[in-house]
């Protein structure tokens, strides 16, 4: 049996223990969160150890994987305590609140042989996996554009004060709205685009508060962003992400024969269609009547939808717990966490004028799971 460490029992942190309940060969050593009350509820409603104290936390398991789940401005410092201390780190998105930081703890975890991978694991689903097998295998033929969505509707009017976890957390809407959709969303999708092409040498970005009166305590993040990617090995791509536009999950990627496409990011089983391009009384249209597209053969652990989404968060810190067993780098760690954490950044601190960000990290593209290839 394979131990991990949780620090922090916030929102977030439910979704976490109902996907490990899918999942196999791995517990929970103990549960730290800053807030006591909250994490004796917390403890108390899953049955997992309390630890009072992060300094106890990071000694009750040696070289334990440590899910740092805390809030996002708390990520680097918590984070460098925990590479620190001799831990592997599977962290919440983003790796820093800059990318000075998020090189730190790169090089840091690179110094002592850690692994330090990033949320969100979604790329490792069975949806993402299924188109890049779908690239790869040239279905659409070369990928010339992507458009990637992710708007979440006009969330600032949403019942969202009522909103809560399984065991009671409240949604963090103050904290939502002050890190901003951009940082909390977009790697659902970068995280799919590196997957397949690796890295991004340019970001045309802009970004805007557009609801600047919303619940809570300010300054807010922006809450709109719209990013033209130039990937070095890879189709231009646009991606949108807010919580002002009707909801909107879609992505799809036009090549020279049609349009593949998925309009679910959040939900690990959602469809992969693929449109072929034809003519009819010289008229050019996709096909009305896409194909599914599927993998042959079994893929991972499935977890029932919860609130917005239908993922497995576990896959990911599993995913590091094997590259550790078998002394591999993990799909979600090291150049990939980094390079999605400089990119993310670029599109949300873009403002009005910061015109094209070349990019000063790069990465591979990410070895597909065994069961797409």
């Amino acid at each position: 049996m394979t131990r991990v460490l949780l620090l922090g029992c916030g929102f977030v942190a439910d979704l976490y223990m109902r996907s490990l309940s899918a999942m196999t060969g791995i517990s929970v050593a103990g549960v730290f969160d800053i807030d006591a009350e909250r994490r004796a509820q917390f403890c108390q409603f899953w049955g997992v150890p309390e630890k009072t104290s992060f300094e106890a936390l990071l000694d009750s398991a040696h070289g334990a994987l440590v899910l740092n789940l805390t809030n996002p401005h708390a990520h680097f410092e918590t984070t460098l305590a925990c590479l620190n201390a001799g831990h592997p780190v599977y962290s919440e998105k983003p790796l820093a609140m800059c990318t000075q930081d998020a090189k730190t703890l790169h090089a840091l975890a690179f110094e002592k042989g850690l692994e330090l991978a990033s949320a969100p694991c979604s790329a490792l689903g069975e949806a993402a996996q299924t188109l890049g097998h779908a690239l790869r295998h040239g279905t659409a033929g070369t990928p010339r554009a992507i458009y990637a969505e992710l708007d979440d509707g006009f969330i600032p009017q949403a019942a969202f004060e009522k909103w809560t976890s399984e065991s009671g957390a409240p949604w963090p809407y103050e904290d939502e709205f002050r890190v901003g959709c951009t940082l909390e969303h977009a790697g659902y999708y970068l995280g799919w685009l590196i997957g397949w092409f690796g890295s991004v040498h340019t970001v045309v970005a802009a970004s805007a508060e557009v609801l600047p009166e919303k619940a809570g305590d300010g300054p807010f993040a922006p809450d709109l962003s719209v990013a033209t990617l130039f990937f070095e090995n890879g189709p231009v791509t646009r991606l949108t992400c807010s919580i002002v536009a009707p909801h909107n999950h879609a992505i799809r990627i036009t090549g020279d024969k049609g349009v593949l496409s998925c309009d679910a990011a959040w939900d690990n089983a959602a469809k992969v269609r693929f449109a072929r391009r034809m003519t009819i009384r010289r008229r050019l249209m996709e096909s009305p009547w896409p194909r599914r597209v599927r993998l042959q053969g079994p893929t991972h652990p499935k977890v029932k939808r919860w609130g917005a989404a239908a993922m497995n968060f576990m896959l990911g810190p599993a995913e590091v717990l094997e590259a550790i067993r078998e002394g591999r780098p993990s799909r979600l760690g090291g150049d990939f966490a980094l390079h999605m954490t400089e990119v993310t950044l670029a599109i949300q601190n873009a403002g009005e004028h910061s015109g094209a960000l070349t990019m000063t990290t790069r990465c591979n593209p990410m070895e597909p799971m065994p069961w797409a290839k």
